[in-house]
């Protein structure tokens, strides 16, 4: 009977603090229309129009005083301006300049690969305008693989038609559109451009389908009217088909700005494939080609989805691809003008609806029933996917501590007051602490509203027990073992899910734990991080890439930079798969953890979350950064940084442990990052030392 009475007691505390935190979120939504009123009504006032430019001004000034203080110093700022003119030096050879000379052109033509599938280039017209048409019939023309047929299918009104056929008509006397290799060559008139004139516009669904009834090739490609092919894009995608077997291939791109290509806007450098990606943002875009046979028995666009066609498409031909391959080189040039979606995606609309029903679609043929998918402040087809939380499962948070008894109460307290899961307990593991406000505070826990939330170990009681078999002396100095630590908390918890947790982080986020735990159910997936900040709202973690730093180990992506950044195409906005997440924020399932043994203990200090997460991507699952997760971390208050005497020669040691432990992926590079990027900068600036090298290979 006493258990049921605690048990009612328990849960009308829980029912009391989530009627508390719901009035206190309806203040602050009060608060916030009152202030965005406000606000409005100043940004209205002629006052505050007339002003702008001397705000302008003043804003540049503070911008340049707060990358003095990012940077450390004058000195910094100045090197980061040179790094930048250099950088911008380098986009050119992504330009024309990338474009392969005489001798490349010739042994590239003249390369005779096992496979030399024909390749079906599918590009619907609509009133295209001559100066496009002429430079997308020129960029395939000039491809250096020559075994490619060009299907139009012209959608054009009455005032337009005759224009774009004579246009085509000419390009198909042209001798360079003659073919000279495969089976186009037992064709009729021996062009590889073949053209229909439709008889109404079917939009753009309708009219690539038509292109589709007039390919031959063993591969289909996907091209707009209005953009540009790299010279050597089909020549990088048949070496993928030969090399990898490739059955989807997709590349980097950009948009250009105005007839030059050199005019570019935005340089998009891709990830490998990765699926949470690809749902959340239809990362993949251009220049999309694909075996042929991935189509049987589905369409190529579904008009239900016009204006993101592509997406849909993407994802139901990925889903089927067995061998999806990237080819990390800017080689689709994306022509942004009035009214394409590369200049305004409110030029189409309707495309926002559609990408959400195209995402919807195929979560549910994933078996995904209950979800919601809304726009992130990023852009309208960036999305939050937000995954039903199956059920209440019991999380056990793991929290190692020695000393810090201030920066243990604000994170627990934190938990405990914001958290609206209310189905955890918190395993604090203490590790030699001596100090008397650490035991009081203990035995503080252990009464009031935290006796049946908070249970202190004493990881002294696992050393005791394993003295004749732990070394007597640390390989690398250290005074403790983080992840035996790690282990041994987990070792004592009972929750089927898991959180690491450092004492020195802050909830920031009420439903935190429910964002984690919608991708730690997921079957596909191992571990989960959240996006954590420093105490200034400057970003912490938000991700790890492999390779990244000076010790080229790992390092966090969009390190230092604001938090309200919307990150390198907006990546700090939607969830995403990464290598790895820290383990100052980590979920994962019990039954996961348990699958790769845990922490291996022989990183006793450093990079052990890293090697942890690579472990679990071993097994074949994805590890997931979350930006609705968010926490503040107030980073090294318990340990210090890594960055001098023996922390520094402690780090050392575990950098090499871990370059050996994992050579042969760090040689293959990270591939949720891309080899266009700096290795030495965590903001992804252009690799300005390597790029000549990424031209050719």
């Amino acid at each position: 009977m006493s258990d049921n009475i605690d048990y009612k007691a328990a849960y009308e505390r829980e029912k009391l603090k989530t009627a508390d935190l719901a009035g206190r979120i309806a203040e602050l939504e009060d608060k916030n229309q009152e202030l965005e009123f406000k606000l409005n009504r100043i940004k209205n006032n002629p006052i505050w129009k007339a002003s702008t430019p001397a705000r302008n001004v003043m804003h540049w000034v503070i911008r340049q005083r707060d990358r003095i203080r990012n940077q450390g110093s004058l000195k910094g700022v100045i090197a980061r301006i040179k790094y930048k003119q250099i950088e911008k030096k380098a986009m050119t050879h992504y330009g024309t300049e990338s474009f392969p000379s005489e001798d490349i052109r010739r042994a590239q033509e003249s390369e005779k690969f096992e496979k030399m599938p024909l390749i079906s280039i599918l590009v619907p017209l609509y009133n295209t305008p001559e100066k496009f048409l002429r430079d997308m019939i020129e960029s395939v023309l000039s491809q250096t693989y020559s075994n490619w047929q060009l299907c139009l299918a012209d959608g054009s009104d009455e005032q337009h038609a005759g224009e774009v056929s004579r246009i085509v008509e000419e390009y198909r006397q042209d001798k360079r559109a003659k073919a000279s290799y495969g089976a186009l060559t037992s064709a009729k008139d021996k062009c590889r451009i073949f053209y229909e004139k439709l008889e109404k516009n079917e939009g753009i669904s309708g009219n690539t389908n038509h292109c589709l009834e007039l390919a031959l090739g063993e591969y289909i490609g996907l091209f707009d009217h209005d953009d540009i092919l790299h010279p050597e894009a089909l020549y990088w995608y048949v070496k993928a088909i030969n090399e990898q077997n490739a059955d989807y291939i997709y590349c980097d791109e950009t948009t250009f700005k105005g007839d030059d290509i050199n005019r570019m806007i935005t340089m998009h450098f891709k990830p490998d494939y990765a699926i949470d990606n690809l749902r959340a943002n239809n990362y993949i875009c251009h220049f999309s080609v694909f075996r042929r046979t991935l189509l049987d028995g589905t369409e190529l666009f579904r008009t239900k989805f016009d204006g993101s066609q592509d997406h849909d498409m993407i994802l139901r031909l990925t889903d089927r691809a067995e061998h999806i391959v990237h080819v990390p080189k800017l080689l689709y040039y994306w022509r942004s003008h009035a009214g394409s979606v590369a200049s305004d995606i409110t030029a189409k609309p309707y495309a926002i609806d559609a990408a959400k029903g195209a995402v919807a679609d195929h979560l549910r043929r994933h078996g995904y029933d209950h979800f919601k998918i809304t726009s992130t402040r990023a852009f309208e087809t960036i999305f939050k996917i937000t995954y039903e939380v199956i059920g209440t499962p019991k999380i056990s948070i793991v929290i190692p501590n020695c000393e810090h008894a201030e920066d243990l109460k604000r994170c627990i307290d934190s938990i405990y007051e914001k958290s609206v899961y209310d189905n955890y307990e918190i395993i604090v593991v203490e590790n030699n602490s001596k100090g008397a406000e650490i035991r009081g505070y203990y035995e503080e826990l252990g009464t009031g509203a935290y006796k049946d939330i908070v249970k202190v170990i004493d990881y002294t009681a696992r050393k005791n027990e394993n003295r004749s078999s732990e070394p007597q002396q640390s390989p690398t100095g250290a005074s403790f073992n983080y992840s035996a630590v790690v282990n041994y908390g987990v070792a004592n918890s009972s929750g089927e899910y898991i959180v690491l947790l450092n004492n020195d982080t802050q909830v920031i986020t009420v439903n935190w734990m429910e964002e984690l735990l919608m991708y730690a159910q997921r079957g596909d997936v191992g571990a989960v991080g959240a996006k954590l900040y420093f105490p200034d709202r400057k970003i912490q973690h938000a991700g790890v890439v492999l390779g990244l730093g000076a010790h080229r180990t790992a390092g966090h992506s969009h390190y230092g930079q604001a938090g309200m950044n919307l990150g390198y195409m907006g990546r700090l906005c939607y969830a995403q798969d990464v290598s790895a997440v820290t383990g100052a924020c980590l979920m994962v399932s019990r039954k996961k953890y348990d699958e790769v043994g845990g922490f291996d203990e022989s990183f006793e200090v450093s990079l052990n979350d890293v090697d942890f997460c690579l472990k679990l991507r071993e097994k074949g699952y994805l590890n997931v950064f979350t930006p609705f997760a968010e926490l503040y971390h107030y980073e090294s208050l318990s340990r210090g940084l890594d960055l001098t005497g023996r922390n520094a020669e402690r780090y050392n040691i575990e950098s090499e442990h871990f370059r050996t432990k994992w050579k042969a992926v760090l040689d293959k590079g990270d591939p949720y990052y891309n080899p266009n990027f700096s290795l030495d900068r965590s903001d992804f600036s252009l690799n300005v030392e390597g790029y000549s090298s990424l031209r050719v290979q």
